[in-house]
This record gives structure tokens, sequence and C-alpha cells, in this order.
């Protein structure tokens, strides 16, 4: 185990790099002036001198190949760097805001890996049945909504219509803090949307790989030797079926990273999706590419927790020889 996440780390660094400078050179393409984003209104008045050497104070002028190297020098030493959009140290912009984004998608995640097993085995315990066909016809139709749209539809129907739940935030409007209830109840219709994004893979998954083991020579003689089917069932095809959901766990990370950023968004969730934002459209390089990393590590970090639980689970996989 130690040996591949060993492997896994030395490839994580080109990958890493190739990142990176790929996101330094997009920024350096892009449109947006990030001095005029610095300056803000006082830009409309300011004169081509005074732009230039604030253009100089903060280091756009340079290549971008160059202000690559120097932000990846400072951060193999720690220092990320100072936001220019947000006018504080990258590691604060970051650290501020990423325990909410974690705890969104943590939610998230396990709520639709729960839900999603059950609704799965469900399904495929009668095959063919009303309980199977509305499953996985649930389940194509929200894998085609898009994340936002399920949003403002959630919003409309449980905070405008219905009035249970707040429409987004942290806390309510007038409370001067934080506390757990409140944000309890702001995270409910944020993370369950993204959970309802994630939930049709969970669901599909579960149900073909159950349905799978039940069609298994194994399981057909557990039924012949008289146990019972919520024995066969539980003990003998959910844990084979839950197999191919382990990879499914690293492959989605990805999405579960864009649904969030769009989640966030609409419901004014204070994660990572305003700094990502408003970096993307500052060309705040060292905010850009500290986030573009920590996005590449949350990948590439799903991508080895699902094959070392696949091999954990799979006596047929070698650990060592992955």
């Amino acid at each position: 185990m130690a040996r591949l996440a060993g492997r896994r780390s030395l490839f994580a660094a080109p990958v890493l790099l190739v990142v990176t400078f790929g996101m330094f050179a997009i920024a350096a393409a892009s449109p947006f002036d990030p001095v005029r984003a610095y300056a803000g209104t006082a830009a409309l008045g300011a004169d081509r001198e005074t732009l230039d050497r604030l253009r100089t104070n903060l280091g756009v002028d340079r290549p971008f190949a160059e202000r690559w190297w120097d932000w990846l020098t400072s951060a193999l030493t720690g220092d990320l760097g100072q936001s220019s959009v947000m006018r504080q140290p990258v590691a604060e912009v970051i650290g501020e805001r990423l325990v909410w984004s974690t705890l969104l998608c943590t939610v998230a995640f396990a709520a639709a890996v729960l839900a999603g097993t059950l609704l799965g085995v469900l399904a495929a315990r009668r095959q063919g049945g009303w309980l199977d066909r509305t499953v996985t016809s649930l389940a194509y139709t929200l894998s085609a909504a898009p994340v936002f749209w399920t949003a403002l539809l959630a919003i409309w129907l449980f905070a405008l219509r219905l009035d249970l739940l707040p429409a987004g935030g942290l806390t309510d409007t007038a409370s001067e803090q934080v506390t757990a209830a409140q944000v309890a109840s702001h995270l409910v219709l944020p993370a369950g949307v993204l959970a309802v994004s994630q939930l049709p893979w969970f669901v599909l998954y579960v149900r073909q790989g159950v349905a799978d083991a039940l069609a298994e020579d194994p399981v057909r003689g557990a039924r012949a030797r008289g146990l019972s089917e919520h024995t066969v069932l539980l003990g003998h095809a959910l844990r084979s079926g839950l197999l191919p959901v382990l990879t499914l766990i690293g492959s989605r990370l990805p999405e579960l990273i864009t649904g969030a950023l769009l989640v966030e968004s609409v419901f004014s969730w204070p994660g990572i999706a305003a700094a990502t934002v408003e970096a993307a459209t500052a060309v705040d390089f060292p905010l850009l590419a500290a986030l573009t990393a920590l996005a590449t590590v949350a990948v590439l970090a799903g991508n080895l927790l699902a094959d070392l639980l696949y091999g954990l689970f799979d006596p047929r996989v070698n650990i060592g020889e992955m």
C-alpha cells in the first residue's frame, strides 16, 4: 500500500507542474486585464503611465513562464503568494473558505453514496418491477439535469414556495455569529442539490453490480442451501456488487468539485467557488495557481483512494502489483 502511494506521489509531481504551467499560460492569454481588475473603478480615470506603473508593481508585465517559475519556487517553501483581488495572502484565502467547501462536499458525497446504495439494491432486488423502473427512470432523468437548474428549482420550491429552508448563505441575515444550528439548516439545500447531482451514477452502478452478483453461481448456491433472501442479498450479492462502486468514488471527484462550484455560487455558500470566480475574472495568478493545484491534488487523491479500497476489498487484486 505504501509503495502504491509512493508511486502515485511521484506521478503527481509532473502532473502538478504541467497543470499549473498550463494555468499560467491560459491566464496570460485571457482577455481580462488584471491591472484594471485590481484598480477597480479607479482605473477608469487613470492615465496609461499610472496603469503601466501598477502593472510593473504587480509583476504582470513579465512573461508568464517567469511568473510561473517564481510562484513555483515560492510555493515549494510554503509561500503561495499574495492575492491581488482578495488583498490578502493566498494561504489565508484558501484556509478561510476550504473548511466550508469540504463540509459541503463531504456531506453531499456521503448522502449520495448512502442513498445511491440503498436505491440501487432495492432496484436490483426486483429487476423489471415497478420499483426498478421508477428508480432507474429517475436516475437517468437526474443525470441529464444541470446542477444549476436543480439548485434554482430547489430554492423556488423549498425556500420560496414552502418556506421550509433558507435560500442561501451560511447563517441567518440578522445573526451576528455562526452557530451549528444555523449552518446545518443552511447546509441542507446546497448539500442536497449536490448529492442529487451525484446520486444517479451510484444508483445505476450499484443496481448493475448487485444484479450481476445475484446471477452468479455463489449466490445461487447460497439460495440453494436455504439461506434467507436477506442474508443472500446483504451478505453475498451486495458485497460483490459494491466493488465497481469503489472505482466510481475516485472518478466522480472532478465532477463533484465542478458541481460544488456551481452550487456554492447559486446558494452564496462561502466556499472556494467565489474565490475561484473572482480569481479567474481578475486573472489573479497566485490564487488561480493555488486553487488549480488544490483541485488537481483532490482528483489524484480520489483516484488513489479508489485503487486502495478496491485492493483492500477485492481478494483478486494484489495491491503490490498495482
